[in-house]
């Protein structure tokens, strides 16, 4: 366990806890803020009330976003907790390095390729989806561990305070939380331990009441005490295990049981990896390494679009080449992206200037495409080895990606950034509440294909492919901006989108991020949200042969951080999305 560096910290950041839980005209909720010191921008009130109560307590970025992600756990639990695992991207401003925290979820060692077929066909993906065969080892809280024992400067006490008292105290349920409990009643219903928690008479909790968790407060009072070990071993992990193969459901409902053991859990390992760097119109941008898919796509998209004066052209121009080098990067994920402990991936070449040269040939100007097939980057890799090309060039159909997740970032006074995308996959997971403390089980073995060839079939260990995409860009050297956004694949193309707007259109980063999402994933259609089709912008990109497959919600939640010339930041979280977001910084300038 991380020790408590601090003692003196931790009496009086409880003396502070009665501030992060009730209302007060100090904390007026504000999706943009500009000042100095830190910042901080996720898509809760409390939870960036946490991160700015550590802040002020003289803890870092680190700590402070651990101490905001585990906040989330509780005011929102639909889309992440501890029951699930996520990409943590951190600048050290001292060493003026990058580095990654990969905590995706593992498959379980009892995991074959087969694992989600029956009678040489896929199963289903709803049957697997609310199971225990959908949960992955979860992998949050030992990359919790390692951010704080490695990089942050408190203890496991100090930066879960904010949250167990939020548990304990309760909070106010909006009308967006009420709304997402509602929508998976079904689900939530057919277990005791998650209707109990979020159901009241079998309906969702109305907003405006208050919501406590106790067992989850128990659940992080432990790992307090006890540190990562707590959830790895020991009371916790054999209830996780049992949640997991045995899962308790109301009567006459029956789903099917994971294979997961103690094993599993106690072999569970972070990794710490070399970030993905790419460039883009002086830009320095840093993204997430495989498992992670995003940053990889990202580069790519941006090195294709690279190649176009986007600042010259009329918007819909602009944005139509946005979607079809989106389109081609999306073609190569697909194909080629996977858990790197399983798969060799052709990064280098994916990544690759003149690989990009040669995809942007594909690209008509004036011409929507249909779904393209994957490129042949291996040729752009200098490697004697013999690389093994999919054996087709027809387009990779995608399986339905959850775009449930959340993304969080926060910097601190000595120049820290911590961009940290986390989840439990599909909004509530699994369904499956671990009973006596309070937590949603992940269904992050969803993100795997369920039949092959593929690179991302389920193996026992293997991380699944993801397209969390927590993003930092520097320029000169010096920080710039930080990005990232829930949204299962819609992700990559939310961060790539915001990049776009705000490099190549010239917005300011609040009008790049609340922009109409446009989501090209090599599909026939784009996805877009509620009202775009119709609208002057829609129009003007169907003359290119653009079409829309409109979403019936709204496509992410992201959240930003932009470190202005003159030594401010500016904290950006959604406007209208997923019930406005939570800008704070330390000090606003006078």
């Amino acid at each position: 366990m991380t020790p408590d560096r601090h003692p003196a910290r931790t009496v009086l950041l409880y003396s502070l806890i009665a501030t992060l839980v009730l209302p007060s005209a100090a904390w007026t909720k504000t999706p943009v803020v500009t000042g100095t010191g830190g910042a901080v921008a996720t898509i809760s009130e409390p939870a960036s009330r946490a991160a700015l109560a550590i802040l002020d307590q003289g803890g870092n970025a680190i700590d402070a976003a651990v101490a905001a992600a585990a906040t989330l756990g509780v005011t929102d639990p639909f889309s992440c907790g501890i029951g699930g695992g996520g990409f943590m991207v951190i600048y050290l401003a001292r060493d003026k390095r990058v580095i990654t925290i990969d905590h995706r979820e593992t498959a379980p060692a009892g995991f074959t390729p087969t694992v989600f077929q029956e009678n040489g066909a896929p199963m289903k993906f709803e049957t697997v989806r609310d199971s225990g065969m959908s949960v992955g080892v979860p992998g949050t809280v030992r990359g919790w561990h390692e951010a704080l024992d490695r990089y942050g400067s408190m203890s496991f006490k100090q930066v879960l305070a904010p949250a167990i008292a939020v548990a304990t105290d309760g909070f106010a349920v909006s009308e967006n939380f009420s709304r997402m409990a509602g929508e998976n009643k079904a689900k939530f219903s057919m277990f005791p331990a998650t209707a109990a928690l979020y159901l009241k008479n079998g309906e969702a909790v109305a907003a405006g009441g208050t919501l406590r968790n106790p067992d989850l407060a128990k659940a992080y009072r432990e790992l307090a005490a006890g540190g990562v070990k707590a959830f790895y071993s020991g009371k916790m992990a054999r209830a996780v295990v049992d949640a997991v193969n045995r899962p308790a459901t109301a009567p006459d409902v029956r789903v099917r049981g994971g294979n997961m053991t103690l094993a599993d859990l106690a072999n569970y390992e972070a990794r710490l990896r070399q970030p993905v760097h790419s460039t883009y119109r002086g830009y320095d941008i840093y993204g997430m390494p495989l498992p992670g898919s995003g940053g990889i796509a990202i580069a790519e998209a941006l090195n294709i679009l690279e190649g176009y004066d986007l600042k010259s052209m009329p918007r819909a121009r602009a944005e139509h080449l946005y979607l079809e080098a989106s389109r081609l990067a999306f073609a190569d994920r697909n194909a080629y992206l996977a858990d790197p402990e399983y798969v060799d991936a052709p990064v280098a070449g994916l990544l690759s200037k003149d690989y990009a040269a040669l995809r942007r040939q594909q690209i008509d100007p004036a011409q929507a495409r249909k779904p393209a097939a994957a490129g042949d980057p291996y040729a752009f890799q200098s490697d004697q080895s013999v690389p093994l090309r999919p054996a087709t060039a027809s387009p990779v159909k995608m399986l339905k990606e959850s775009a449930h997740t959340t993304h969080l970032t926060v910097s601190d006074k000595d120049g820290n950034i911590v961009a940290y995308t986390y989840t439990i996959e599909d909004w509530g997971g699994s369904g499956i509440v671990v009973p006596g403390y309070g937590f949603l089980l992940n269904n992050e073995m969803t993100d795997f294909d369920f039949s092959g060839p593929r690179p991302n079939v389920p193996e026992a260990g293997k991380r699944p492919r993801s397209s969390m995409s927590p993003t930092l860009a520097f320029r000169n050297g010096k920080p710039a901006f930080s990005i990232g956004s829930p949204g299962g694949a819609t992700i990559i193309t939310t961060v790539l989108q915001t990049i776009v707007n705000h490099v190549d259109l010239g917005m300011a980063m609040p009008d790049a991020l609340n922009a109409p999402r446009l989501s090209e994933r090599n599909g026939e259609a784009t996805d877009v949200e509620p009202g775009f089709p119709g609208s002057a912008q829609a129009v003007a990109l169907e003359k290119s042969g653009q079409r829309w497959s409109a979403t019936p919600e709204e496509i992410g939640a992201a959240n930003a951080l932009v470190f202005n010339p003159d030594g401010t930041v500016t904290a950006v979280s959604e406007g209208r999305r997923h019930g406005i977001g939570s800008a704070l910084v330390q000090k606003k300038p006078h």
